[in-house]
């Protein structure tokens, strides 16, 4: 009688002691993490999350940044270790003084790391268009996301646009799921979800800067929310890294779990982007 294999997860590292290696259920992968990270400082409400450019990824600075954005409440419910079981998903942009290209990472709440979203396609054109001038906003821009492997789950597309952008979400083989569809220009802005032709639900801005949004199925019933967390002051006057913390309380079926990721985790660089 065999044993079956260990389920996904941190384990200790056989060859360094030192570090924890991620075991995806049938191998083990290039990710690690220190064995005993220190612990996350007490939370303060009189000071700023503080995630600097080079210890942004920091579990302990992860986990106070998920306490700041949730006010201590953190996951409700236990994580699958996947951008689509988690509760609480960590967005953090990599911190750069000129941004060519949108690279983020993704943690669960205790800082481990579930993935990534990455900019694709960016040409050595399209980049002196985003150097130089302000039109990179009206162009095509595509994104993957990619899990703690490395392999895409889902593509998301945003085609040229001049006012309303929308969003073509796809899975790794371009299999069609839907559209996020801007929905206004002026006020809150709101975008839709579209699935075979019919509205599953959307993402609504809570103010006009777009801060934090509020995540609805199709009975208008909040199913996630995005608050953006401060990157520090030296981050946020130097570079355009966002930070940001999505919360999921219930697990989601599909199409909507996908529409939601997808949505939740580009549409802040869409609107970014937009003000630039």
């Amino acid at each position: 009688m065999t044993s079956s294999p260990p389920q996904p997860g941190w384990y200790p590292d056989a060859r360094d002691p030192r570090l924890h290696r991620w075991w995806d259920g049938r191998a083990w992968t290039a990710d690690t993490r220190p064995a005993h990270p220190s612990p996350p400082p007490p939370p303060s409400d009189s000071e700023p999350i503080e995630l600097d450019i080079e210890r942004a990824h920091d579990p302990a600075r992860i986990q106070n940044q998920v306490n700041r954005a949730t006010r201590g409440r953190g996951g409700t419910r236990a994580g699958g270790g996947t951008l689509f079981t988690e509760p609480v998903l960590v967005v953090n942009q990599r911190a750069k003084l000129i941004e060519m290209a949108n690279e983020f990472g993704v943690f669960d709440q205790d800082g481990n790391r579930l993935g990534g979203v990455v900019e694709v396609g960016q040409s050595t054109l399209k980049k002196a268009i985003r150097l130089l001038t302000n039109y990179d906003q009206f162009l095509t821009h595509k994104f993957e996301v990619r899990d703690a492997n490395h392999s895409t789950v889902l593509k998301v597309t945003r085609p040229a646009k001049v006012f309303k952008s929308r969003f073509l979400v796809t899975r790794a083989d371009e299999t069609p799921i839907g559209e996020i569809v801007q929905e206004n220009v002026f006020g809150k802005i709101r975008f839709g979800f579209i699935v075979d032709g019919r509205p599953v639900g959307g993402i609504f801005a809570e103010n006009w800067r777009a801060w934090n949004f509020s995540i609805r199925d199709h009975a208008d019933t909040e199913v996630a929310r995005v608050t953006k967390t401060w990157g520090g002051f030296l981050k946020a006057a130097f570079t355009t890294a966002d930070n940001y913390v999505v919360e999921i309380p219930h697990p989601l079926p599909d199409p909507l779990a996908s529409m939601v990721v997808a949505a939740a985790l580009t549409i802040d660089t869409a609107l970014k982007q937009d003000t630039d």
